[in-house]
């Protein structure tokens, strides 16, 4: 039950980052919605797609939908509030991060996936609704270009994968995973630490 509780708190951060998206897009409320979903969503159906299971979970869990819907409707209309409680928002961003990476690398485990696979899934599953975003937005996604967000990511993906390896308990292992997500993001905000880049580019 906690962690249907901790996934759809997951859910609901990553559709309040597409919902604010958005609307700083000028998006109408339809937008507004669709951007939401994508953006909590999207990285479990390209898990689910990547694994063979159809129709994805997401998608065929209904609070899943109803929390991310609902909550791009409350920022479509409280979008300033939700402005103010940027940092909140951030570090509950980073929680859903640690979350999802770990349980969608621990899925494709149990779905027989090899560990290197498993750990890019994993990842996949905590970036790829943002990446989505990004691209609906005709954005560069965030994470391949600022900030330690997919690295942090593949981190806790390749401790759940030892872990799994070490025949560990999958909770301790998931909890450990996602809280070295969590502290290398929060670490990385709190450095503003970003990846290297190429040097010698113009401009």
């Amino acid at each position: 039950m906690l962690l249907i509780v901790l996934e759809l708190i997951g859910i609901a951060v990553f559709a309040a980052s597409g919902a604010v998206a958005a609307v700083r897009a000028r998006l109408d409320v339809f937008g507004v919605i669709i951007l939401a979903l994508t953006t909590a969503l999207g990285g479990g159906v390209i898990r689910d797609v990547l694994l063979g299971v159809h129709p994805p979970t997401t998608l065929r869990t209904w609070p899943y939908l109803l929390v991310a819907g609902v909550t791009g409707l409350v920022v479509f209309w409280y979008h300033p509030q939700f402005e103010k409680l940027r940092r909140s928002v951030l570090l509950l961003d980073a929680v859903g991060l640690g979350l999802f990476v770990t349980s969608g690398t621990t899925t494709a485990l149990s779905l027989g996936a090899p560990p290197y696979a498993a750990c890019l899934i994993g990842m996949t599953t905590g970036i790829g609704g943002g990446a989505l975003r990004d691209l609906l937005l005709r954005e560069i996604p965030l994470v391949l270009r600022r900030e330690i967000y997919a690295v942090a990511a593949l981190c806790g993906a390749v401790v759940v994968a030892l872990g799994e390896w070490a025949k560990l308990p999958k909770g301790l292992v998931a909890l450990i995973g996602a809280s070295i997500i969590i502290t290398i993001r929060l670490i990385a905000l709190w450095r503003k630490w970003n990846a290297p880049v190429a040097r010698g580019l113009d401009g």
